[in-house]
């Protein structure tokens, strides 16, 4: 199975198959890359779909993060083991809230996580402004279900990390030579339109979601 894998995929590249050039597409994609266009619509967007937003400089992050667990009466936050904000989260919840690392397999805490942890912290990899969309790349330092499973998610993000749209993202990034095992687009807290088609908030994960933009990084 290995080597006819490997044999079609050597086709597959030895054709240098180009795509087809699309004229007037139906969902033309949004590309405007200036930085204060890009920030607009992403906010936008997210609170449009519910999420509360705020932007601030990096240097206020401890104490914006010390507030928001303060005033949402937050006692035991799940953060990850690592990533650019760790220093900083277990900062901030070093006198506000117990912080509960993700130090585990799923296996051995599920119940604790389900059920007794009130919020959830994660960075981001990116965002996407023309879908309003924040992009997580999980890692063995904050695993996927940090933002999937708590009542509510706090995600942070660099706004240097913004780009117009998916495609140029992954172009900038090079996702062609290493493209992620698991990837997280999210776009506001959850949602379902499954029981009698009404669009209801919160039915599943998060029902919180917060994004703190760091517009100097």
């Amino acid at each position: 199975m290995s080597n006819a894998r490997h044999a079609i995929l050597d086709r597959l590249r030895q054709a240098k198959a180009k795509p087809l050039p699309v004229n007037d597409p139906d969902y033309p994609i949004w590309n405007q890359s200036g930085q204060a266009e890009m920030l607009a619509r992403l906010t936008e967007l997210l609170e449009q779909n519910h999420a509360e937003v705020r932007r601030l400089p990096r240097a206020e992050l401890v104490a914006t993060l010390k507030t928001h667990v303060e005033q949402a009466a937050l006692k035991r936050v799940a953060t990850g083991t690592g990533g650019d904000f760790f220093g900083e989260i277990s900062q901030a919840l070093a006198d506000t809230a117990e912080q509960v690392l993700f130090d585990r397999p799923l296996e051995a805490w599920k119940d604790e996580l389900f059920n007794r942890v009130d919020a959830g912290i994660t960075g981001c990899h990116g965002a996407i402004a023309a879908t309003g969309s924040l992009v997580l790349w999980p890692g063995p330092a904050e695993p996927r279900t940090l933002s999937l499973v708590p009542p509510r998610h706090i995600a942070i993000l660099k706004a240097s990390t913004l780009y117009p749209n998916l495609p140029a993202m992954m172009a900038a990034q090079g996702w062609h030579q290493a493209m992620p095992t698991n990837l997280l687009l999210v776009s506001g807290p959850s949602k379902t339109a499954d029981i009698q088609q009404t669009l209801a908030y919160g039915a599943h994960g998060p029902k919180e979601l917060l994004v703190l933009i760091l517009e100097d990084a």
